[in-house]
């Protein structure tokens, strides 16, 4: 681990609700091809609090993709390749804990995967095993953590966010097993995102927007769309101030094992991975294969 890589870019990732990021200065587009396709929007580049960052739609302009298809390797690649090293994504989610309440903010710390039908690596063609016992960057969460504090939020710090498929909302059997499992939140974003953003060697952390109590609590038992709005409406303005106090706070280096994710993970001989992948992948591989 080196203690001196320094911060690139910093990227966020809006959720439901959160389709864009108010401040941003000296505003600017691209629209980026990848390898994996186009990613949902494209991507809003600025600066914020002093920063360079980098703001991207993950349901796209209008909310036009689902969970399932949201092209997340083509946004977490377009992002790679734009510099980003931190990541910081805003999900909308249901509790799974009574004290965990609607319109509370949660910075999860581990993750529970519930997803079956997306693709969840950059490396079909290389055989590639990142670890990720810790799903989420230590210290950018601790400073999400901070930053939702100082916006007034009602942040609890860790969690456990499981991912679910969708896009229909838990039965309300499923929501038991889910709360019985000891989960604290449930939502349908975060993964294959952090998988991803784990390969790409970038700091990564979610700061999870509660909305309602899924399906489990006797006296919410039913999650619809309007209730699911209207709280995420009324957490919108908080995210955006938590970004905000974040951006500036996050240090100049990075001291986390984030951006040497890939060091000890490539399994591939070098010399047997064809050209051409080579080529493809050379912004998430290229200080390991030249």
């Amino acid at each position: 681990m080196a203690a001196d890589m320094q911060t690139g870019l910093i990227g966020i990732i809006g959720g439901s609700g959160f389709y864009n990021m108010p401040g941003i200065t000296d505003v600017r587009t691209v629209d980026i091809d990848t390898p994996f396709g186009k990613p949902s929007d494209p991507i809003v580049l600025g600066r914020l609090g002093g920063r360079e960052v980098a703001f991207i739609a993950r349901h796209g302009t209008g909310h036009r993709y689902n969970p399932t298809h949201v092209p997340v390797r083509a946004n977490i690649y377009a992002l790679k390749t734009l510099g980003v090293t931190h990541l910081i994504s805003i999900s909308a989610v249901g509790s799974m804990k009574e004290e965990i309440e609607p319109l509370h903010m949660v910075v999860p710390d581990q993750l529970f995967d519930r997803t079956v039908l997306r693709p969840r690596t950059f490396f079909d063609e290389v055989v590639v095993h990142v670890a990720f016992d810790k799903p989420y960057c230590p210290q950018l969460r601790q400073e999400l953590v901070e930053a939702a504090r100082s916006a007034g939020a009602t942040v609890h710090d860790g969690g456990v966010y499981i991912c679910i498929e969708g896009p229909q909302f838990s039965t309300r059997a499923e929501s038991l097993v889910y709360r019985g499992w000891g989960m604290s939140v449930i939502g349908m974003t975060a993964l294959p995102e952090a998988r991803l953003a784990r390969e790409a060697e970038m700091c990564y952390a979610t700061l999870a927007m509660v909305t309602d109590y899924d399906t489990w609590h006797p006296a919410h038992d039913t999650v619809t769309v309007e209730l699911v709005v209207q709280n995420l409406q009324r957490n919108v303005q908080r995210a955006r101030d938590t970004i905000a106090a974040l951006v500036p706070a996050i240090p100049g280096t990075r001291e986390c094992d984030c951006g040497h994710a890939l060091q000890n993970a490539i399994m591939t001989a070098r010399q047997l991975i064809p050209e051409d992948v080579k080529a493809r992948l050379r912004p998430l591989l290229e200080r390991y294969i030249d």
